[in-house]
């Protein structure tokens, strides 16, 4: 009877003030919400986690695609959401970028998220649609647009994402001259790349590789010091000269502040074991995606490094939204 008066009241309590035990979570669908449209590099590690995550707890993970403003629309949307962990986002490196790019957000990514965890690292990747651009090599490549500064252009996932301030470096460093063509997200972006409404992208290898394999469009050259595993014959951006050229991109999950720390608890095990999983493991690595081993106070202290980063770079580079 005690027992039984002694679960009563802490049933009673959970109500009254709104406590979801992690215990039983989830115990209905939760939704993670994807701030650019599918078919981007974001939407390409979301829906594999998304299937592992319900195979692993018996409740779906429901992919929320909320594209515009480079990824900010999306994440405004999450921060109001209710933080009984029902509602996770999935943001990425732009959302670090985004601070130094708009003069005005409704939402602060340190102040009013929780950050989970880092989930994929990959790296950049210039590519070209090869009826546009008939070039064999980086080289071919540089030459032909620097004999006709401006004639180019180069789409991305939006003003302020990654993959524009990968192209402004790349401009940058190569003295080049390449126009911008935001779109709302690198999925519509790729779309277009491929059916040769743009000629090139700076994008995540993560989204291009299923199109790279597929000779849809051609890989020039990843950014950083290294190649990638998964595309052994593309030159490092170090190889061709550029050993300063190094741009990742990231994909990690947030809670809406105010989550209940239990529930973050249960949230961050649920990933890493699906991260775990060789299903997963094996679409990494055809993606080119390396994994994290970061701990949720790691991934915090990341985050607020890449917001400084970037700060840095936006302002050496005079980017601006278009």
């Amino acid at each position: 009877m005690r027992s039984f008066f002694t679960l009563a009241v802490a049933a009673t309590l959970a109500i009254s003030t709104g406590t979801v035990f992690a215990q039983g979570w989830p115990t209905k669908p939760v939704t993670l919400v994807v701030p650019f449209p599918a078919g981007g590099g974001t939407d390409a590690f979301a829906r594999p986690l998304s299937a592992q995550f319900a195979k692993q707890t018996g409740k779906q993970l429901i992919i929320d695609n909320r594209g515009g403003a480079g990824g900010t629309v999306g994440a405004s949307i999450a921060a109001k959401a209710a933080p009984d962990g029902y509602t996770l986002f999935m943001g990425a490196v732009h959302h670090t970028i985004a601070p130094s790019m708009y003069n005005k957000l409704d939402y602060d990514l340190e102040k009013d998220f929780v950050p989970l965890a880092l989930v994929a690292i990959v790296p950049q990747v210039l590519v070209v649609n090869p009826k546009n651009l008939p070039v064999a090599n980086h080289k071919e490549f540089l030459d032909l647009i620097k004999r006709s500064p401006g004639k180019y252009n180069f789409g991305s996932a939006g003003g302020g994402t990654s993959h524009h301030l990968a192209g402004e470096l790349y401009k940058i460093q190569t003295k080049t001259f390449i126009t911008h063509i935001p779109y709302r997200g690198a999925g519509p972006a790729l779309q277009d790349l491929v059916g040769g409404q743009v000629d090139m992208m700076f994008d995540g290898l993560g989204s291009s590789a299923v199109h790279i394999k597929g000779g849809r469009i051609k890989a020039l050259m990843v950014s950083g010091a290294n190649r990638s595993p998964a595309f052994p014959d593309v030159p490092s951006a170090k190889e061709l000269g550029l050993p300063d050229y190094t741009v990742t991109t990231w994909y990690g999950i947030w809670a809406p502040k105010g989550t209940p720390a239990d529930i973050q608890a249960r949230a961050i095990a649920e990933i890493k074991k699906a991260m775990e999983a060789p299903e997963l493991k094996t679409i990494w690595a055809n993606q080119g995606a390396e994994f994290s081993t970061m701990n949720q106070a790691q991934f915090g202290s990341f985050i607020n490094s890449e917001i400084k980063r970037w700060r840095v770079v936006v302002k050496a580079s005079g980017a601006k939204l278009d």
